[in-house]
């Protein structure tokens, strides 16, 4: 199974992310990854949605998507675009394993952003694979609790969802 990513512009009001979610439920698909947020224009907010499936399930997902009224332009993502997910970490420390843990913090570029004497929080943003990796890392010293945001992709350069062709604004 492949990892597929949409981007879709949406109204920003209530209710449209459950009719969303509960599209995909419908239909047995599992959302990997979710992450909602407003735009530059206020009346929208920018969905990313991760989906595991095939080229199949990826046509039929955006296909239904398209038919809502509150989904205004959809696309999936290119593989080129920059991809960003946030994870939030609170690792068990002592003595003897604090300064092993804020070393590995230094290769990942993550942040200490909080210190108690049995724990830290650290924050990490990258691509998922690099979360993954901090992550796999970390275990061995105890993960108290684990926060990740989901995907947020958007394009490079010029290219914008509001200006695809492909797909016409919806009144």
């Amino acid at each position: 199974m492949n990892q597929y990513t949409i981007s879709a512009l949406v109204s920003n009001k209530s209710g449209v992310l459950t009719r969303v979610a509960a599209l995909f439920a419908r239909r047995g698909y599992n959302i990997h990854s979710l992450s909602v947020c407003t735009t530059e224009d206020p009346a929208l907010s920018r969905m990313t949605i991760v989906l595991n499936g095939d080229e199949y399930i990826l046509s039929q997902m955006m296909k239904q998507m398209d038919k809502l009224i509150d989904v205004k332009k959809i696309k999936r993502v290119e593989e080129g675009a920059v991809y960003r997910e946030l994870l939030l970490a609170k690792v068990k420390t002592d003595a003897s394993t604090r300064s092993a843990v804020i070393e590995l913090c230094q290769i990942f570029r993550a942040n200490v952003i909080d210190i108690s004497p049995e724990t830290l929080v650290l924050e990490l943003t990258g691509k998922p694979v690099k979360l993954d990796g901090f992550v796999n890392m970390l275990l061995p010293y105890g993960i108290v609790e684990l926060a990740r945001t989901g995907v947020t992709a958007i394009s490079r350069g010029k290219r914008c969802i509001k200006d695809e062709a492909d797909y016409k604004e919806k009144i």
